[in-house]
């Protein structure tokens, strides 16, 4: 903690009234979040007392953590300056922003893409270490709405000029920027084509997977901080998009969801100026996922909802009914059987009017009907109908691949947690163990944490030899550093 007193920290003191926390609840929240990161603090009421009456400020993580644990008992986001600590740390809002503004949009982006280099780099996790616990869902409200009223910018032409005189020293070259092509915009594309299938292969925290950051940075930013016509511009931010989206997906496969809540809004700006809908939707249909991982179903409903409305008479067959399986996925979390089976309906209907030649965007050349068997097996296991679900999980098994690595493991474990409430505890071990193995070839917390979730499932099964075995298999994928 700091030694350095700034005397009563009255912000602090007055929103812990509002929230109703008292000291010990503030160090017992703290303490929890921080543990839910891998971190050990031991903060009591003492603790929480200096820093309102002395001012006195915690390092590290812990001002996130404060902001955090206070903000989920108010249910909105509390930024460090409304609690008398943003000295802590001058970066808790960059990603945050969705400006309306083009020029403001290309800065807020790429001050995210600058950032991220220095917690990748840094010890301890650098920033995303230090924002640690600082996802707050409510943050996807103000961009949703205004991507709903207006998804596309007028114009978004760049002139030289202007990128000279406001931001030639932030692309880091010091000199005139360049005026961009389509062959620049060719490169992004490829590198998140190239990004796309090693993130499937082996997961987000693969090495190959996390450059997506890094090309942000190198490539991406200078791009977008130079010249181009309004023609290319829209290409560039498109391909900028889809990359941002990336790094929000492999940050949300690792367990860092502050870093993908801050791309995933990025994106979403950046879709906005490039005037494609269907890729903002794909861009809300990932914010829907996230939400709905983290508890939040009813808001994943809400964002799911937001990319199907938009997408009317624009998007595919295909990307329509991937929206409507999202939306389904978020439903059964919410409990709300009847209309995930009304969504799961439509998601199928729109997939079985899509053709081989319909122009679907490179994006989606993941979805096919073994992924929306997978999605709605996982519905029917949230809905605890485990014949439902043996029956999905059986027509996404039905054609592995090694193309989709991590997916496979995935629907593994959810015919294991079938079979093992239909109360075949053979069969439901069986699948463990072919899930920790796959499991085992990549790099993704969340697959890790479908596995413990089954391990979980089977402690009732604690002294069975079968389980006994299984969970000895899984031991080094658990004890592996997310």
């Amino acid at each position: 903690m700091s030694s350095n007193t700034r005397g009563p920290n009255e912000k602090l003191g007055t929103v812990l009234a509002l929230a109703g926390i008292s000291n010990a609840g503030l160090a017992r929240r703290v303490n929890d979040l921080g543990a839910q990161r891998g971190l050990t603090l031991r903060y009591d009421k003492t603790s929480v007392a200096r820093w309102v009456s002395k001012g006195m400020v915690p390092q590290g993580a812990a001002p996130h953590l404060i902001a955090s644990a206070i903000g989920s008992k108010l249910g909105r986001p509390v930024p460090l300056h409304e609690i008398g600590l943003a000295d802590a740390d001058p970066a808790p809002e960059v990603g945050l922003a969705f400006p309306r503004d083009v020029g403001a949009a290309v800065r807020s982006a790429t001050e995210l893409y600058r950032l991220d280099l220095a917690g990748r780099r840094g010890s301890g996790g650098g920033i995303w270490q230090s924002l640690a616990g600082s996802f707050a869902v409510s943050a996807y409200a103000t961009p949703a709405s205004r991507w709903l009223i207006s998804p596309a910018d007028s114009s978004v032409a760049r002139e030289a000029a202007e990128a000279r005189d406001k931001d030639a020293a932030a692309a880091g070259d010091g000199g005139t920027p360049q005026h961009v092509g389509h062959s620049d915009v060719t490169k992004l594309r490829e590198a998140a084509e190239d990004a796309r299938r090693w993130d499937s292969k082996y997961g987000g925290g693969d090495w190959r997977s996390s450059m997506v950051p890094e090309c942000l940075r190198v490539d991406a930013a200078p791009l977008l901080l130079a010249s181009y016509s309004d023609e290319v511009g829209r290409a560039l931010f498109g391909a900028t998009s889809e990359l941002t989206r990336l790094a929000g997906w492999m940050a949300f496969d690792t367990g860092q969801q502050e870093a993908a809540q801050r791309y995933y809004i990025q994106a979403l700006r950046l879709a906005r100026a490039a005037a494609d809908v269907p890729l903002g939707g794909y861009v809300l249909a990932s914010m829907s996922l996230q939400a709905t991982y983290r508890g939040f179903a009813d808001e994943g409903v809400d964002l799911a909802q937001a990319a199907l409305e938009r997408n009317r008479g624009l998007a595919t067959a295909r990307t329509m009914s991937f929206f409507r399986l999202v939306e389904a996925r978020a439903q059964a979390k919410a409990g709300e059987a009847r209309a995930c089976e009304v969504a799961l309906k439509a998601s199928e209907g729109w997939l079985e009017r899509s053709r081989s030649g319909d122009p679907d965007p490179s994006w989606l050349d993941f979805y096919s009907y073994e992924r929306f068997a997978a999605d709605a097996a996982e519905c029917y296991r949230d809905l605890r109908l485990p014949r439902q679900v043996r029956r999905f999980t059986e027509q996404a098994l039905s054609r592995p691949t090694e193309e989709f690595v991590r997916s496979h493991g995935l629907r593994l474990v959810v015919s294991a947690v079938a079979e093992l409430e239909s109360g075949n505890l053979d069969a439901a071990c069986a699948a463990g163990a072919r899930a920790v193995e796959v499991a085992g070839r990549i790099s993704s917390a969340r697959t890790t944490e479908y596995v413990r979730d089954l391990l979980h499932r089977l402690e009732p099964y604690g002294n069975e030899p079968r389980v006994v075995e299984l969970r000895e298999r899984a031991r080094p994928l658990l004890a592996a550093p997310a």
